[in-house]
């Protein structure tokens, strides 16, 4: 059985300290990927769930709190992307200073909406060698415009800058007005399973903004030297299937997509067999790509 050491680490990004979880398994040969994960979430969450089971499956984990969000530094609650992007950036030089990790062998993970950063940043930092999406949000602001049509897109833009600074909820019950909406968000950010010390339940009104204009799927071309694993549930109303397909179809270099019986978006958070079914991918896919 592989024993995992656990070390609480703090490394900075912009001048902000951020807090993370080092993980280190007895049987490491020197692999290690940075976690990132979904939308206002914190490391004791769904990260932390993946980092401990990749872990467990020989591969060196850092999940880390992004700026403003659980233990780290930044303004409070409000989604910057790119300074997630700077978070992911400072996360790959903080493995690649340890004396457990090979350099040459990083990669990142992301979950849900750090799926889309998990890409953007394997496309602008040569260090990331291998890259996967679990349930990622490949945000497009030309597919958001279409669906949306573009009168209404830049209708919804402009409410969220005129209210930037503005605090709203993050999930809400019984149809409340959030910046995740429904049921789904509020069976797991609601309640006892999401529990985490440093996880507040408000977001501005500026991130939404940020969502809604961040472009993951505009780093698909650049992989072609980055291999590229997307794990996806064939129904997802939060993180669309249709971009997920599209990211992978879009990526010119080694591009694998696995396909999990999953109905909600939230089955991959902490729901089995889902989340053993997508470790299992990722585990193999990195040994074979770090």
């Amino acid at each position: 059985m592989t024993d995992i050491r656990t070390e609480d680490i703090v490394f900075s990004a912009d001048g902000l300290r951020l807090a993370g979880v080092l993980r280190v398994p007895s049987d490491a040969t020197g692999r290690a990927v940075a976690l990132t994960g979904p939308f206002t979430g914190v490391k004791e969450q769904v990260t932390g769930g993946y980092a401990e089971r990749l872990a467990a499956a020989g591969i060196i984990t850092l999940a880390f709190d992004h700026r403003g969000f659980g233990a780290s530094e930044g303004r409070r609650c409000h989604e910057d992307s790119q300074g997630k992007l700077a978070d992911l950036r400072a996360a790959v030089s903080t493995l690649a200073g340890r004396p457990e990790v090979d350099p040459e062998r990083i990669g990142v993970v992301g979950v849900c909406l750090g799926g889309g950063y998990a890409v953007r940043a394997a496309a602008s930092d040569p260090r990331v060698r291998a890259v996967a999406g679990i349930a990622g949000g490949y945000n497009s602001p030309a597919w958001f415009s279409r669906q949306l049509g573009d009168e209404a897109y830049r209708g919804a833009l402009r409410g969220f800058l005129d209210a930037y600074d503005e605090f709203l909820p993050a999930v809400a019950p019984d149809g409340g007005e959030a910046a995740m909406g429904g049921e789904e968000p509020w069976s797991y950010y609601g309640t006892d399973r999401s529990a985490a010390p440093g996880w507040e339940n408000r977001i501005t009104r500026g991130s939404l903004h940020s969502l809604m204009t961040f472009d993951a799927l505009g780093a698909a071309p650049l992989l072609g030297a980055v291999p590229l694993l997307v794990v996806h549930g064939t129904e997802d109303a939060y993180c669309s299937p249709e971009l997920a397909r599209a990211m992978h179809a879009e990526t010119p270099g080694l591009a694998e997509i696995v396909w999990l019986d999953c109905r909600l978006h939230v089955d991959l958070y902490d729901v089995e067999p889902h989340v053993s079914r997508a470790v299992a991918a990722t585990s193999e896919f990195l040994r074979r790509t770090l």
